[in-house]
């Protein structure tokens, strides 16, 4: 029999919204976890779609995913960290930040893999184990183990932020990306209180709604570069 091997496995949710935050997980599996996880239907979370079914079958599979993971880690990164490191085009640089935390908190590992070639290939340097990749679920279970971890988490973040704006506006369709139902809300919470959620990142352009922000948007990213 083959000795068991482990792999951390790093991947992202939510790091092109203009609401919410955005997170990065770290789950490291051994050869056994991966195989399970992969006959119980793991795979990249965004193939799951959206909607109510889609996210309770992210639920279910990150509730697996503890269970038969050696180490599973999430990190969260606020709307206001994010606008601080855009303001400065350092999104990139954040997220390899992140992700070296995430790599330095794991378990030794014999392999480690992460979603994205040109994102993370810079941490070789640092980590030579370190294989960066596009597609990486498909690479190993580990990333689409992270992949679930962390849009499960994303997805409960931006209920959280829907449940406290429901009464005032409604649901927030759309899960905070720019499409309609973002547009809607953020348009009648500026016409409701002259400004963006805090939930909102500055950072983002919101040209649909300078008619009733006008300039506001535009001068608080200028600032953040000052910080």
């Amino acid at each position: 029999m083959s000795r068991s091997r482990r792999t951390l496995g790093i991947d992202e949710a939510g790091r092109g919204p203009a609401i919410g935050p955005m997170v990065l997980a770290a789950v490291v599996l051994d050869t056994a976890g991966a195989r399970a996880l992969t006959r119980a239907g793991l795979r990249d979370s965004k193939s799951y779609g959206a909607g109510e079914a889609a996210r309770q079958t992210r639920a279910d599979l990150e509730a697996r995913v503890h269970e038969l993971a050696v180490h599973v880690a999430v990190e969260v990164v606020e709307v206001g960290v994010i606008d601080a490191r855009v303001a400065r085009g350092e999104l990139n640089a954040l997220e390899r930040e992140v992700a070296a935390r995430l790599i330095d908190g794991a378990p030794r590992c014999h392999r480690q893999v992460a979603d994205g070639a040109r994102m993370f290939a810079p941490l070789r340097a640092r980590y030579p184990l370190l294989e960066a990749h596009d597609d990486g679920e498909s690479r190993h279970a580990a990333v689409a183990a992270a992949s679930v971890v962390a849009k499960h988490r994303r997805d409960q973040l931006f209920a959280d932020i829907c449940r406290r704006y429901a009464d005032q506006f409604g649901a927030i369709t759309g899960g905070g990306y720019v499409n309609d139902g973002t547009r809607r809300f953020l348009r009648a919470y500026a016409t409701r209180h002259g400004d963006l959620p805090p939930e909102a990142r500055r950072s983002w352009p919101h040209p649909y709604l300078a008619d009733l922000l006008g300039d506001r948007a535009a001068a608080e990213t200028a600032q953040l570069r000052l910080l």
